[in-house]
This record gives C-alpha cells, sequence and structure tokens, in this order.
C-alpha cells in the first residue's frame, strides 16, 4: 500500500467520523428542540437548594444577582446569619435588594431557644410580607431549611405561604435536609454533595470567598 493510499484511508475514516458525530448531535438537537418546543408554560420557580455540600446559598446569591442585572426586584431573607460582614449583602443592597436578617447566628452559638424561635418568627413574618408582593420577582430565604427542621416554623405555614405567592415569582430556599414536602411542593431542587471541603483540612472561612 503506497503512502498515497493511507492518506485516501485516513481521509475517508476522518470523514465517517466528522459525519457519525454530525448525526449525533443532529439527532441531539432534535431532542433538544422538541423539549423547547414543549415548555411554554410560564410560572414562578421554586428552586430547592440542599445537601451537605458548599455552595448553596452562593448559588442562590448568584441567581439574585441574575434577577437584578435584567432590571428585576429581588429579596432576600437570611435565616441562621450573624452580625458578621456579608459580601452578598454589601453589593447587593447598593442595587436595590432588600435585606431581612434574622441576626441570632448559628444556634449552637445562641443556646438559646426561645430567642432563636423568636428571632425565627419575626424574620418568617418578614419572609411572607415578601410571598405576597407582586412586585417582587425573585425572593432568597436563605438557610429556611433549618428553621423547618428545628421547629422554629411551622412547616404549614411555610407550605402555605410558598402555594398562595404571587404566580410569577421566583423562590429559592438553601439548607441541608429540606423538608420533603417542600421537596414535593418544588419545581427543580438540586442536591449538593461534598467530595472535599478545606475547613475538615484545619482552612478557616476566608474573606472574600466563604463570606
Amino acid at each position: 500500500m503506497t503512502q498515497s493510499d493511507n492518506n485516501l484511508d485516513n481521509n475517508e475514516a476522518a470523514d465517517t467520523k466528522a459525519e457519525r458525530h454530525k448525526a449525533r448531535q443532529q439527532k441531539l438537537k432534535e431532542g433538544v428542540d422538541a423539549k423547547i418546543a414543549a415548555a411554554q408554560e410560564e410560572k414562578g420557580i421554586l428552586l430547592v437548594l440542599t445537601g451537605n455540600g458548599k455552595g448553596k446559598s452562593t448559588s442562590g446569591f448568584g441567581a439574585v444577582t441574575r434577577c437584578v442585572g435584567h432590571g428585576q426586584k429581588a429579596a432576600v431573607v437570611q435565616f441562621i446569619k450573624g452580625g458578621w460582614e456579608c459580601g452578598e449583602r454589601n453589593l447587593l443592597e447598593k442595587v436595590g435588594v432588600e435585606f431581612y436578617v434574622m441576626g441570632t447566628g448559628f444556634t449552637w452559638e445562641t443556646q438559646d431557644r426561645e430567642k432563636d424561635v423568636a428571632a425565627a418568627e419575626s424574620a418568617w413574618l418578614d419572609a411572607e410580607k415578601l410571598l405576597k408582593d407582586e412586585s417582587i420577582n425573585m425572593v432568597l430565604l436563605d438557610e429556611l431549611t433549618y428553621m423547618v427542621t428545628y421547629k422554629y416554623i411551622e412547616l404549614a405555614r411555610v407550605v402555605e405561604a410558598l402555594k398562595n405567592r404571587p404566580k410569577m415569582q421566583h423562590v429559592i430556599i438553601t439548607g441541608r435536609a429540606c423538608h420533603r414536602e417542600i421537596i414535593e411542593l418544588a419545581d427543580t431542587v438540586s442536591e449538593v454533595q461534598p467530595i472535599k471541603h478545606a475547613f475538615n483540612d484545619g482552612i478557616k472561612a476566608q474573606l472574600g470567598f466563604d463570606y
């Protein structure tokens, strides 16, 4: 076989590979196009970001940033949040995002259930107002799952408020161990799982990266 024959075989193999790739991509495109054509309903999305991995709140704040970047209105309620500085709040308040902060910090620091319940109730009353406000396009309920787990806020109140919110309002709930009833109600659920975490190797939380 001559070099010319080898080159011809290689060119034919390359052509065949390219044709197969094109066929696969065309089939993929047809499937995606069909899903896009079928997805015609418009409604507010309930998104749950749960799991034991890092990045749930960060993802939620990313969605809030996207929302206001399109000129829409967003608000944030932070549960299990202390008085320390919050980089997201520093930025987003400047562009009109309202923040409501529970402010007592982690329950293992306060060790005062009565105080925590009262603070959770106050923050939830703010959340209920936001969930009735048609002018707000997106509400982030950061770390809400813990309030339900610890029974600081009744699950029934949360579910009722989510069900009765304005039709086009998006809501994002973050936190570990989200209650199954909220998961069932949600439109989209993402579970963040830990593979490695710097804190477990003795690396402390750092400004600009962790908070």
